[in-house]
């Protein structure tokens, strides 16, 4: 049976080549695609042959790139390769965009997740021209099944004034069912109040609306999702895990969070699994997720039945577990649900909720400052996604690393983070392999002595506590006391000699 149901539609069919055609130099084109999972996969391709051809012809072609995170290589990787991003936003990952973003060819614009939809619809970053959506298929009324994330697409679909389809016959038909698809003014002050009380409320529709009329082009693809195989856990993750869920069996003991937890939020990454194994073992019941990604611990959660709901906006799983859960879509739509980002990580809701947050970092400062984006306070990483909606808002907000990097020769704990995505404000626990640090409730100095004891590496925390007694002597204040004239100096030393040990 044809993926494409509508007659309108079939009409609109062609190939990736022609459909590609339509996005011109100087356009902001909105693209489908979240952690690599349901981006276009044959139009950015063409799209950037054609961005090559021109620039071998002597003619510009930079195109402004808007998503809802980060997508793969034959999106991303492959206009950049290309020399075709001009503007890129809101989250990325790919090496090579990032070495463009590094070297100024490409402006970057690191945007909270939660807000980068509706800063488009309010015209903040210019007008989106194109959008370029995957989906599942086209239904007879002409309705859209969305495929594996649902990101911005909402709100590109709505703002955009042409849409080409790409309709991936390898995404699973019965996807059907597991998104929640909800409108709603995308402005304030039209805003109301979103209607979820539990994780795993369902308040909108399963298909995504579309005015036929904008859309130009219709490619027909049969693609897989591209994301990158999980680290086989090790001992430094599992460390951090453990006290992790020590820390929430702690919480439970006290009377602070329900013996099943409170819905959890889970950054992507290594650590992050390490945590979720760890919670299959442990002696948690019930748990419920309320985040942006489902990784693979938390399919495994779902498949023990430890877990009862996960709430997100799309999938970062490896290759072996998405084609798992596409061959078995139909059973895991009962247990996940697939929500625009701009849900998925609203304030108000992860509020509202109770949300116990993990997130990872590159590095924090003695006083709970943390580092998410940059190194050496100049060279960006990935972006700070959708950290900062979580951690501002949630329950609890956790923040893992390793005590080192870089063999040793880097402190993920510094006297003075070198760049500033989350406050000491809102940063509550710190985890590496030494220890966790509970900051709630501690003035700055108590917070600066308890990073210290108990996260900083055996190599460093020596350094640690000399700078934190010299700071006291120098300071022109006992409240946050800096030696500002050393407190970087651990980052320079390290990009003049390769480390930051003295």
């Amino acid at each position: 049976m044809s993926r494409i149901r509508s007659e309108e539609f079939r009409s609109k069919v062609m190939g990736a080549e022609q459909a590609a055609a339509f996005i011109k130099n100087g356009m902001n084109v909105g693209f489908s695609g979240f952690t690599g999972s349901g981006y276009p996969k044959a139009v950015p391709v063409a799209l950037a042959a054609q961005i090559r051809q021109e620039h071998q012809e002597g003619r510009p072609f930079k195109i402004g790139v808007f998503t809802g995170a980060s997508t793969a290589p034959e999106l991303d990787g492959a206009l950049a390769e290309a020399d075709g991003q001009g503007f890129r936003m809101p989250y990325q990952s790919d090496p090579v965009l990032r070495n463009k973003i590094n070297e100024g060819y490409t402006d970057y614009c690191d945007i909270h997740l939660g807000l980068s939809g509706p800063m488009t619809a309010a015209g903040f970053l210019g007008k989106l021209d194109m959008a370029v959506i995957e989906v599942t298929a086209i239904t007879p009324e002409g309705e859209l099944i969305p495929s594996s994330s649902m990101g911005n697409n909402l709100l590109w679909l709505e703002t955009a004034e042409k849409i080409i389809l790409e309709v991936n016959h390898w995404q699973s038909m019965d996807l059907y069912g597991m998104h929640d698809v909800y409108y709603q003014p995308a402005l304030p002050p039209h805003r109301v109040p979103i209607p979820i009380t539990k994780a795993g409320d369902r308040i909108g529709q399963h298909t995504l609306r579309v005015d036929p009329a904008k859309v130009v082009a219709v490619v027909e693809t049969d693609s897989a999702d591209r994301n990158s195989p999980f680290k086989p856990l090790d001992d430094q993750s599992k460390l951090i895990a453990g006290h992790l869920l020590d820390f929430l069996e702690g919480e439970i003991k006290a009377g602070r969070v329900p013996a099943g937890l409170l819905p959890l939020q889970s950054g992507v990454g290594n650590i992050a699994n390490a945590v979720l194994a760890g919670l299959l073992d442990g002696p948690f019941d019930q748990i419920t997720s309320y985040t942006e990604v489902i990784q693979d611990g938390m399919v495994d959660l779902l498949d023990a039945g430890k877990m009862t709901v996960a709430s997100a906006t799309a999938f970062s799983l490896s290759p072996e577990y998405a084609e798992k859960l596409n061959n078995d879509a139909a059973n895991y739509a009962k247990k996940i649900i697939l929500r625009p980002q701009d849900v998925s990580n609203n304030p108000e809701v992860i509020r509202r909720l109770g949300v116990i947050a993990c997130n990872g970092l590159i590095e924090a400062d003695i006083y709970g400052n943390v580092n998410s984006t940059h190194i050496m306070g100049s060279k960006m990483q990935n972006g700070l996604g959708g950290s900062g909606d979580f951690t501002r808002n949630s329950f609890i907000s956790s923040f893992v690393t390793p005590s080192v990097a870089k063999g040793g020769d880097i402190s993920c704990i510094v006297p003075m983070v070198s760049h500033v995505d989350h406050t000491e404000h809102d940063v509550q626990v710190i985890i590496t392999e030494q220890g966790l640090a509970d900051l709630r409730g501690l003035a700055p100095r108590k917070r600066a002595r308890a990073i210290i004891d108990k996260c900083a590496h055996p190599d460093f925390k020596p350094a640690l506590e000399e700078y934190f007694e010299r700071a006291q002597r120098v300071a022109n204040s006992q409240h946050t006391p800096h030696d500002l004239r050393e407190s970087l100096g651990w980052h320079v030393r390290f990009l003049e000699t390769g480390s930051m040990k003295a």
